[in-house]
């Protein structure tokens, strides 16, 4: 199996508390799915300081911001109540395989073009691509970089080079080569990567300020730690896309806002915040400010279960498989909500791959009380010297409560914890570089697409180990190594799906880690919003679809 290195799936802690219970329910009529309104001028609401829209460098989720300006290949079909899709987006299709897998092919629809009416062809998604490999365009999704054949050495066009496993044999077809079958290749087609660039407009150094728009929106202005704003692109084609609704006339993103300001405003709903939204989390104590208030309470939309909650357990520093199921029994995934917000902050968790994954088979290995069960570890850890276990952090609020909650109910079993909390570089580095200086780590996991690939091989393949990849269990099994690979390079979406449910339970008989929750966002809108989902996945609204009232 090829290294498969990505450097963007959501690898975090739970950073903001929240309480009360309002979930989404999705109902269709209330959710005010439908004919949407044209029109209005839309405000989304960000702490972000930057907005770097160049594709090449995004880590954007396909139904965020960069979708609103930017086309790939394929894309996701976001909708309430429904499993998630890869859809044609610029293609016709979602691509045809080759008998063994490792050959793509994609034809491009009729009318798409550029926001100057420049028809797209192959070669702009091609250049697209190539340019992601420049080292001047680092820190963008990278699954494609270790899939595509040839590509370890390539470093980007600027010199004059090609990739020659991306074929353009006509304007409309483009044609990829694999080291190895790859069955998700479809959902890689709809990372920002997959956006067309014309080579002629591109300026590697300013072109994340105003990329050329094949989306229904342009960059009209990008002030960063100020605002973004997005006019209509009138050369977009409603009729070639079937995912974006288009509803306002403009958008603007306006920067620098502190959380809490921004969710105090929308609660108040006055002037301009009824045509706006928050891209960030509620604060935990406006959570509870807008539970206690009907008209706020209607406009708060809190997600289904979304990114997994884990304790991830060193199995180079734990190698008995008993003890390792013993802390699954040991701790208190109770006391671990609690100390993340209560029952809206998230479900309990017992698989790996997470709820809204297609395939996804429920089970649970270490059935024990919502508050653990001390006595069943007592007697798998019965003889066995577990010593001072270091438990490594985030030194945020959240995390230290998390971290607390998860020592004291360990210490009910007889294990002592010392924790080890640190800021997010010195986090980030401990966990997925060196070798492994701690025992425990306290992680959060968001897959880059819903698919149970994202969910198991970068956390659980052994060539995902150190070198900044996270593998932070350190999990190595030959096995559960064949079956990832076997699973991976299955083309058929159903027998792929059985297969990484299989692994799933496989790498938990092994008890690497301690699934702890399935965590849920809340986000808020003003009163004139309308069409503001989550679907199943991911746990964020869909840009895409929001409209205002007219």
């Amino acid at each position: 199996m090829k290294h498969l290195k990505t450097l963007s799936a959501i690898f975090l802690a739970t950073t903001m508390a929240v309480t009360g219970c309002n979930a989404n329910n999705f109902d269709e009529e209330k959710s005010g799915l439908g004919e949407t309104a044209k029109g209005g001028d839309l405000t989304i609401l960000t702490s972000g300081t930057e907005m770097d829209m160049d594709p090449g460098k995004s880590q954007g989720l396909a139904i965020t911001s960069l979708g609103l300006v930017a086309r790939r290949l394929t894309t996701w079909k976001i909708q309430p109540d429904a499993t998630p899709e890869v859809v044609p987006d610029l293609a016709t299709d979602t691509g045809t395989p080759s008998e063994d897998g490792k050959t793509w092919t994609f034809t491009l629809k009729d009318g798409v073009t550029f926001e100057d009416g420049t028809p797209i062809t192959s070669k702009d998604i091609k250049y697209g691509i190539e340019r992601s490999f420049a080292k001047e365009l680092s820190g963008g999704l990278s699954y494609h970089k270790t899939l595509l054949k040839g590509a370890e050495k390539f470093a980007g066009p600027f010199d004059g080079k090609e990739l020659d496993s991306i074929e353009t044999p006509d304007d409309k077809t483009i044609v990829f080569h694999l080291n190895e079958a790859f069955g998700d290749w479809p959902w890689i087609a709809s990372m920002p990567a997959f956006t067309p660039v014309p080579k002629d407009k591109d300026k590697p150094a300013e072109y994340g300020n105003a990329p050329v728009a094949s989306g229904p929106y342009r960059v009209e202005s990008n002030t960063p730690g100020t605002s973004m704003v997005l006019k209509r692109n009138d050369n977009w084609n409603q009729d070639t896309d079937k995912v974006r609704t288009a509803g306002p006339d403009t958008i603007t993103f306006k920067m620098s806002q502190d959380p809490t300001v921004a969710a105090q405003s929308l609660i108040s709903d006055s002037s301009e915040a009824q045509t706006s939204f928050g891209a960030d989390f509620i604060p935990a104590a406006q959570l509870a400010q807008a539970q206690k208030n009907p008209s706020a309470k209607s406009r708060l939309v809190t997600s289904g279960d979304g990114a997994l909650k884990y304790l991830a357990i060193n199995t180079e520093r734990i190698s008995d498989a008993d003890v390792r199921k013993a802390l699954n029994f040991a701790v208190d995934k109770n006391a671990v909500r609690i100390a993340s917000g209560g029952e809206i902050s998230g479900s309990f968790a017992s698989t790996l791959i997470s709820p809204g994954i297609p395939g996804r088979q429920d089970y649970n290995l270490y059935e024990a009380p919502d508050s653990g069960d001390a006595e069943k570890a007592k007697q798998l850890l019965e003889g066995k010297d577990v010593g001072t276990l270091t438990l490594l952090t985030r030194n945020d609020p959240i995390s230290s409560a998390q971290a607390q909650a998860i020592s004291q109910s360990l210490s009910k079993a007889g294990v002592k914890v010392r924790i080890k909390a640190e800021d997010t570089n010195s986090f980030s580095a401990d966990a997925t570089q060196g070798e492994g200086d701690y025992d425990l780590v306290l992680s959060s996991w968001q897959p880059d697409f819903p698919s149970a690939n994202a969910n198991i091989e970068p956390l659980f393949a052994s060539s995902q180990i150190g070198n900044g990849n996270y593998n932070i269990s350190r999990y190595s099994n030959p096995k559960v190594d064949d079956m990832i690979s076997k699973a991976t390079h299955t083309i058929d979406d159903k027998e792929a799906q059985k297969l990484w449910a299989e692994v799933d339970k496989a790498i938990m008989e092994d008890a690497p880690v301690v699934p702890l929750m399935y965590t849920k966002n809340s986000f808020m809108h003003g009163s004139k919003v309308e069409n503001f989902i989550i679907g199943s996945f991911p746990a964020y609204p869909n840009y895409l679809k929001v409209s205002l009232s007219q």
